[in-house]
């Protein structure tokens, strides 16, 4: 069964008893990992605890498929249910889980972690279509989603922000759930590190720019600048760095095609009357400093027909990436590389 989004958090906090294995997938794998620690949780609290938590890999389920049918019918020794937990799932363990289900004897709980799965995977129509299966996609957080998560993770801290610097975190969070919850934990540490006893409990735009300012929200805009500037020899090298850190290329496009918006958005003010500084000055939230300028170029280079175009490009480019067995890094790098020439072309036809 796939469970709906307005049924995922009710789910998570306490699953229907007759659904005895659940499968998480998708593109943000900080995200399929954290609601399968959720969903965990409600069956044993200590998910270090070797004698209720079985973790099992891709690999050992393949090598020994029986295994997984055999110890979910098996009681806990101690008492209460378990948890099988099986991380880097795909297509090759259908057969298996389709045995599992048929055997209907399963007094524990079955986790399955899996990447991104398309609509044609047979492990995701395998967990659709059986009654005691569930299906949950996790999607990378964007728009009014992430910015909940931010205002959750920020409240847990005793902090708050203000509407500017929430939508500077959107702008640069977002790519990975883990990632997004790692970089909030250490702009809390920073704002407990601040002298001032005024601004205990509060996140300013600049505490938000110092402290993300330095993670991979740079690499990034590193790559975005580079693109939509014009530049491939310094989209090469950045995305080149963007990827060795582990940012996803699902992350990267979203983050060029948010700056091409925002391009989008100065560029109409200017069509509209406004002086290109005071249409980058009306930006919320505002550009960071040091790409103010690089910024301001960029809205004069651009024009508003092949800025479109560069958007639509983004955005398939991103849904190909989001495709099982897509070469991603590659597509991604494609997408970017026709948007700096499109760039680059701008510069030349002024």
């Amino acid at each position: 069964m796939k469970i709906p989004p307005a049924r995922l958090n009710g789910f998570l906090r306490q699953p229907d008893p007759e659904f005895n294995a659940v499968l998480f997938f998708g593109p943000d794998q900080g995200l399929v990992h954290e609601r399968a620690q959720m969903l965990a949780r409600t069956v044993v609290d200590d998910l270090g605890d070797p004698f209720r938590v079985v973790e099992i890999s891709a690999k050992d389920l393949k090598a020994d498929p029986a295994a997984l049918i055999d110890g979910a019918a098996q009681m806990s020794m101690t008492g209460g249910r378990k948890v099988f937990w099986v991380q880097g799932a795909g297509d090759a363990a259908s057969s298996c889980f389709s045995d599992f289900f048929k055997a209907g004897n399963s007094l524990n709980l079955v986790i399955v972690e899996a990447g991104n799965l398309s609509t044609a995977s047979s492990l995701r129509k395998l967990f659709e279509k059986v009654k005691n299966g569930a299906s949950i996609g996790c999607y990378a957080d964007d728009g009014r989603g992430l910015e909940s998560v931010i205002r959750e993770s920020l409240d847990k801290h005793g902090l708050k922000a203000d509407r500017d610097t929430i939508a500077f975190l959107a702008a640069n969070l977002g790519g990975d759930r883990l990632m997004t919850r790692s970089e909030l934990d250490k702009l809390a540490l920073y704002c407990a590190n601040k002298k001032s006893p005024d601004s205990i409990g509060s996140v300013t735009l600049e505490d938000a720019m110092a402290s993300i300012g330095d993670s991979a929200a740079m690499s990034m805009d590193a790559v975005v600048y580079a693109a939509a500037g014009g530049d491939p020899v310094g989209l090469d090298l950045a995305l080149e760095r963007a990827f060795i850190e582990g940012i996803s290329p699902v992350g990267i496009l979203r983050a060029t095609q948010s700056h091409l918006q925002r391009l989008h958005l100065a560029l109409g003010m200017v069509e509209n009357g406004s002086s290109p500084d005071k249409a980058v000055g009306a930006l919320r939230p505002p550009v960071i400093y040091k790409f103010k300028d690089q910024f301001l170029r960029q809205v004069r280079q651009w024009r508003p027909e092949r800025l479109g175009q560069a958007m639509v490009l983004a955005t398939e480019a991103e849904a190909d990436c989001k495709t099982t067995g897509f070469p991603a890094n590659a597509g991604c790098h494609r997408a970017l590389i026709r948007i700096a020439q499109a760039a680059k072309a701008g510069m030349r036809a002024r």
